[in-house]
């Protein structure tokens, strides 16, 4: 699982947007490399364009501008896209939804819906935006993709949430992450920039066998609850080669997840890569074999954390490895007395089991005194924590220093851990 002397730097991630094959997972001809105009495109067909290339001579390209779509700032192209879906998904064939460069198309809330009869992918490669109001509607999402198999979205595009006005009115209205997977399979997710969400960014729920990657995710940091990527019930997921820069987690994991994988990720501002609200309202909560592997965090409020109070359930099998910290306030954290209420939480006699947790090969500043907090739960300790490699310095003048609690099995490993424990020697 080591990977030694991986560091992602915004080098890495310069080629996020390009519209080079470099720029995807898999070296393909993307279609707007073809000429704008398609010459044996038939209005006959209704808005589909047959591949002129023989590698294409199987697949439907669906334009959303041969459905009414309009892309003027004015016209809500919902419908259009409604229209220009069905058509996609009832191909027996395999068909490309696109969405043209150079224009901006603004939506209301959408669902795509599955299942489709043959493999689906959407080339977003101009920009999709939400218009500036509050919807007054129940529908927790804007833009949605359900019960969908060996589905693909790629492109280079934008996709907007203009979320201003939602952030300014938090605290009154329920608000709508801008994309959500929801019940798929052997799905991907890559080049993209997902930017201004009403609320998180980007859902994976009830997924299963998910690449993401190549993504750029981006928002104010006094954006509220601006999740990056947000991932629960899901199993199989590999999240790699991206850069977020939110108001809230750059990555939250959270109930029902299995089988995470997270490489070469650079986050900040933000609040770092959190697993999280694990027993929240007394539940039995499961997390189990992630891998965090290569991050840059900078400037965050924390690192790698696993948090909340109570409940039950575990959250086991978890290395966070090959990771720098740049001016970030709690580099290592676990918190099993966390509490995000107005008033102070009461202590509660259960907790979510925290067991078999490796950090390794970290190394950077942190903003605060403490740079090492382990506060586990006295009613449910801490099990097997290894520290392997760990070196954390205070940003500026001035020491830190680790403060753990309530741990059965702390361990050091390799030449170095600094801060360390007081129970715990090198």
């Amino acid at each position: 699982m080591e990977t030694a002397g991986v560091h992602p730097s915004s080098k890495n991630l310069h080629n996020i947007h390009s519209e080079s094959p470099k720029a995807s997972l898999k070296p393909c001809v993307l279609m707007n490399q073809h000429k704008d105009k398609y010459p044996n495109f038939n209005q006959s067909n209704h808005g589909v364009v047959h591949g002129a290339k023989r590698r294409y001579r199987h697949t439907f390209i669906i334009n959303v501008d041969h459905f009414g779509a309009k892309a003027d700032g004015q016209t809500d192209d919902s419908q259009a896209f409604r229209n220009a879906w069905n058509r996609a998904c009832n191909s027996s064939k395999k068909s490309i939804f696109l969405i043209p460069r150079h224009k901006t198309y603004h939506i209301r809330q959408i669902n795509f819906t599955g299942p489709c009869k043959s493999s689906m992918k959407i080339e977003i490669k101009g920009t999709i935006k939400s218009f500036s109001k509050l919807y007054e509607d129940t529908k927790r999402f804007w833009i949605k993709f359900h019960n969908l198999r060996n589905f693909e979205v790629q492109g280079g595009g934008i996709i907007d949430g203009n979320g201003e006005i939602w952030w300014n009115n938090s605290c009154k209205i329920k608000k709508t992450p801008a994309m959500t997977f929801d019940n798929c399979m052997n799905l991907r997710v890559t080049n993209l920039h997902i930017q201004n969400s009403q609320q998180m960014h980007m859902i994976f729920k009830d997924c299963v066998d998910v690449k993401a990657s190549y993504l750029k995710v981006t928002a104010p940091g006094r954006s509220p609850n601006t999740d990056g990527i947000h991932v629960t019930r899901t199993q199989n997921i590999d999240i790699t080669m991206s850069e977020i820069k939110t108001g809230d987690d750059c990555i939250s994991i959270v109930n029902g997840s299995k089988n995470i994988r997270v490489t070469d990720i650079v986050c900040g501002p933000g609040h770092g890569i959190s697993i999280g609200s694990l027993g929240e309202n007394r539940s039995e909560n499961h997390v189990s074999d992630v891998s965090v592997d290569g991050a840059n965090f900078v400037g965050t409020t924390n690192g790698v954390r696993i948090n909340w109070q109570g409940g039950s359930g575990y959250a086991r099998n978890i290395i966070f490895q090959n990771i720098e910290m740049q001016n970030v306030s709690n580099p290592i954290i676990i918190d099993q007395n966390y509490c995000d209420k107005d008033v102070s939480c009461q202590p509660q006699k259960s907790a979510v089991q925290v067991m078999n947790v490796v950090y390794k090969n970290i190394r950077g500043t942190s903003a605060s005194e403490v740079a090492i907090k382990l506060n586990c739960s006295d009613m449910v300790p801490c099990r097997g924590i290894i520290l392997e490699n760990v070196y954390l310095s205070r940003q500026g003048e001035g020491e830190v220093e680790a403060n753990c609690s309530n741990i059965i099995g702390l361990n050091s490993l390799g030449t170095s851990v600094s801060p360390s424990c007081p129970n715990f020697s090198n």
